[in-house]
């Protein structure tokens, strides 16, 4: 590795203002302790022309993709209008530049919907990965053999990487910092860009998923009256009982409905309410924990953990400015 690692950002039309700007602010301000620069980070664009970003502006690279061919790390950023790559399709000269670059051992990322040109050029198949979770579905009817998570932060896959949506590519980019250069220089960057100089890749993407609203299935009642009783000690049988009938069939046409188990979804509106009122309360964690139905603050505290990777506290800082006394 060089001194001062290249870094190709590839800007395509539709690219998604934040996401070009990700890589260039991280890893422009990563420095040493005497302040040198361990980056040198350029854009590019096919043949460099300007392509027009999705907030609406031109954005003029002073680069062609040539520059991949010796950049040390190739960065593809998001973008953004309706499927991404599906309209027109992949530029041929885009994917033969990221596969050329990936064959001569340049390492290749994306930020947010920049996976789907990874994929779309082949370097993701039978590879783990990761995008924006509003476009996961999406992504995985294009290119079913990428091993796609929904719900992390960014994959590591050594040569070829991958980051969720906006702020992940921080996290991705910070990561990259981190393992080139050492926690030092990637903290100095965190600072000078005023974001948190860590979280763990594995930590889940803050997906909005509501508590469920009825519909005309046969057991949408019970779901309906079981969510209106989150904070009591709901069984099996009560739920069976409610919908009158018996445990086996009820569970049978559950799993039918829902495509998961009762408990399990039980489990789930309650660590749905439990999030809601952390974002949109400030109760303390031992009353969340009691109105949700997960029992007491460590009940809480072990389910959030495991459901999303943080804990309630650690939860509500990231929506809510609340007192130190709520705890988590």
């Amino acid at each position: 590795m060089t001194e001062q690692h290249l870094v190709a950002v590839v800007a395509l039309e539709g690219v998604v203002s934040f996401d070009l700007g990700t890589p260039t602010q991280i890893f422009g301000t990563a420095r040493d302790e005497h302040g040198h620069r361990k980056y040198d980070v350029r854009v590019c664009s096919p043949g460099g022309r300007p392509v027009r970003a999705s907030a609406g502006y031109l954005v003029t690279p002073d680069h062609g993709l040539e520059l991949t061919e010796r950049a040390d790390t190739v960065v593809v950023s998001g973008i953004s209008y309706g499927d991404p790559v599906e309209n027109g399709g992949l530029d041929p000269a885009v994917a033969e530049a990221l596969r050329n670059a990936h064959a001569r051992g340049a390492r290749v990322m994306s930020i947010c919907t920049g996976a789907f040109v990874l994929a779309a050029a082949g370097l993701l198949d039978d590879r783990p990965a990761t995008t924006h979770w509003w476009w996961a579905e999406r992504f995985r009817e294009l290119f079913p053999h990428v091993k796609l998570d929904r719900d992390v932060l960014f994959v590591d896959g050594g040569d070829v990487l991958t980051s969720a949506g906006v702020g992940a590519g921080i996290d991705l980019c910070l990561h990259v910092v981190r393992t080139d250069f050492g926690s030092e220089v990637a903290n100095r960057a965190a600072r000078r860009s005023v974001v948190p100089p860590f979280r763990e890749g594995g930590q889940a993407q803050y997906i909005e998923r509501p508590v469920s609203r009825p519909s005309d299935a046969s057991l949408a009642a019970t779901r309906t009256w079981a969510i209106e009783r989150l904070d009591a000690p709901l069984t099996l049988q009560d739920l069976a009982g409610h919908a009158r009938m018996s445990v086996r069939t009820f569970t049978r046409r559950f799993r039918d409905e829902t495509g998961v188990s009762p408990a399990r979804w039980l489990l789930q509106q309650r660590v749905d309410h439990a999030r809601a009122l952390l974002e949109s309360t400030d109760l303390p964690v031992e009353v969340v924990a009691r109105r949700s139905g997960l029992g007491t603050a460590a009940g809480l505290r072990q389910h959030l953990q495991s459901a999303i990777g943080v804990a309630p506290s650690a939860y509500r800082r990231t929506f809510r400015v609340v007192p130190e006394s709520a705890g988590g």
